[in-house]
């Protein structure tokens, strides 16, 4: 209610006479994080590099108050760590507990967000959707990447001597912008 405004016109004897707020909401933001958290991000302090700038997202979206979810591709399946909810506290205790380990779902992992933010979309069709994929690239060759139809960022954490340079291969298929973990800011 719009106190100064609704006395300023002297005392209000019908609900006519009441001023309001006009509200104006901007949409949400859902910012859709993609972890691969398989054994070749064990190397070279890989995995541990993104958990800070995981740390340092998260931190971000509270501030934001952006909605997260939250997809790790590690062992046989993909699985959500949080879907669509708003940044807290409990996701530090989640990032303590990240480790790597197992294969590479990170291709499933891709197709079961495609299918979620497609779903999402008709169900919130004003949140602007952003998709930032961490991984160091090492999947298997020759498999269809779906469309995600919104900003995606692919953030390469491979390290060590011999690179591969398949996450900025894997970027361009996705239409993603592409930066090493190094020049993340």
């Amino acid at each position: 209610m719009n106190w100064p405004g609704t006395l300023l016109n002297g005392r209000p004897h019908r609900h006519a006479d009441l001023r309001w707020h006009a509200r104006h909401r901007a949409p949400h933001e859902l910012w859709l994080v993609i972890v691969d958290a398989s054994a070749s991000t064990r190397r070279h302090r890989a995995l541990s590099d993104g958990k800070g700038l995981l740390a340092q997202l998260f931190d971000d979206a509270y501030r934001q108050r952006a909605r997260l979810a939250l997809l790790t591709a590690s062992g046989t399946v993909p699985t959500w760590q949080v879907q669509g909810l708003k940044a807290s506290a409990g996701l530090r205790d989640w990032l303590d507990g990240l480790g790597a380990g197992g294969g590479t779902p990170l291709l499933a992992a891709l197709n079961e967000a495609g299918r979620w933010l497609t779903a999402r979309r008709k169900r919130f069709p004003a949140e602007q959707q952003r998709v930032l994929v961490m991984t160091d690239g090492r999947v298997k060759e020759g498999l269809s990447l779906p469309s995600l139809d919104c900003p995606c960022l692919l953030v390469d954490i491979e390290r060590g001597p011999i690179r591969l340079g398949r996450a900025r291969q894997l970027a361009g298929q996705l239409q993603a912008e592409y930066r090493h973990i190094d020049e993340a800011d």
